[in-house]
């Protein structure tokens, strides 16, 4: 009997699991971060991927899909990587990350990206809504909070099929900062960023932590502020770094936790910018606040109580997102 068992076990592992056909992750947009997002994601066996763009850059991404697939026998993964331009490719994506977009220059902020980066996303939208329209989506191009409102609307996705890559992080350059300061583990730092991808983002010190142990106890308030301004810029500070492109490493790897918890239904709560229908006093934008993501995407937001200066820091942060989402005219 108990050899019955083990055999009907086996089988229906096999089912579930041998034949499984994998998922079907697209990136729309060939360049830092998309070849990174290919990567990661072959790594870690999400599923097979296929890296985007325009035709002019076919080349590139064809390129980029070969190398990776000759980085197979080294690294033992056995997702199938291709490079394209051809929408029809793309169909039945389970999941597309979009970092398609002109990157900032020294000098620019987000929101001088609008124009160009919003003819991009109305695009890539219509596209997206005809060749999978089940498709979870994950927004990285910027301005953020702009572009994952006009891809919402645009497509006309319900709201737990958008989602924006922003306090993923935000929260994580927070947590790198805490940690090169404290000189412990990142392993062992937990906090949050909320609001827009932008200088306005809203650091929640109040609740971060190392090993359980509050970040107020061990940094100076004037240094922990310090931090915080410089988390607030972080981006920026890369900008002026590079000297031509923006961050690519730890956006790609934020954008992968965000579908792996989709694709493997491992429901974290991570910060991202969700479609707030209430939830913080915030109604009808994308905003950064923590948010469960499971195999039905955006499964829930978690509401906390603020103090006063975070209420005020919050809505200073939603009145430059409801600026920028204005000028996209949507």
């Amino acid at each position: 009997m108990l050899e019955k068992d083990v055999i009907e076990r086996s089988l229906q592992w096999l089912l579930t699991n041998k034949y499984m056909t994998r998922k079907k992750i697209t990136l729309i947009g060939g360049g830092q971060i998309g070849g990174n997002l290919a990567l990661i994601a072959a790594q870690k066996e999400l599923g097979d991927v296929v890296l985007f763009d325009i035709p002019k850059a076919e080349g590139m991404v064809k390129g980029k899909a070969l190398d990776l697939m000759q980085l197979r026998p080294h690294d033992g993964y056995d997702s199938k990587i291709i490079g394209t331009s051809d929408w029809s490719d793309t169909k039945d994506t389970d999941v597309f990350i979009i970092t398609a977009g002109i990157p900032r220059k020294p000098g620019m902020d987000r929101e001088d990206l609008l124009g160009i980066n919003l003819g991009i996303m109305k695009d890539v939208a219509n596209n997206i809504k005809e060749q999978a329209p089940n498709a979870f989506v994950i927004v990285i191009s910027n301005p953020l909070d702009a572009m994952v409102y006009a891809f919402h609307k645009v497509s006309g996705f319900p709201k737990n099929q958008v989602v924006g890559m922003a306090g993923a992080l935000d929260s994580a350059r927070f947590r790198a900062f805490i940690a090169m300061e404290t000189g412990f583990s990142v392993q062992d730092v937990t906090c949050m960023v909320l609001g827009g991808h932008g200088d306005t983002m809203v650091p929640i010190s109040r609740l971060a932590t190392v090993g359980g142990v509050p970040v107020s106890d061990l940094i100076e308030p004037e240094r922990l502020k310090e931090i915080e301004d410089r988390t607030r810029v972080a981006g920026g500070e890369i900008v002026k770094l590079f000297g031509n492109g923006s961050a690519f490493y730890a956006p790609a790897q934020s954008a992968i936790e965000m579908a792996e918890s989709y694709i493997r239904d491992k429901k974290r709560v991570i910060p991202c910018a969700s479609l707030c229908e209430g939830e913080f006093g915030v109604n009808g934008y994308f905003i950064g606040v923590p948010t469960v993501i499971g195999s039905s995407g955006v499964e829930k937001i978690l509401e906390f109580t603020l103090t006063n200066d975070e209420k005020n820091e919050l809505n200073n942060t939603l009145e430059a997102v409801k600026k920028t989402v204005s000028e996209t005219g949507l």
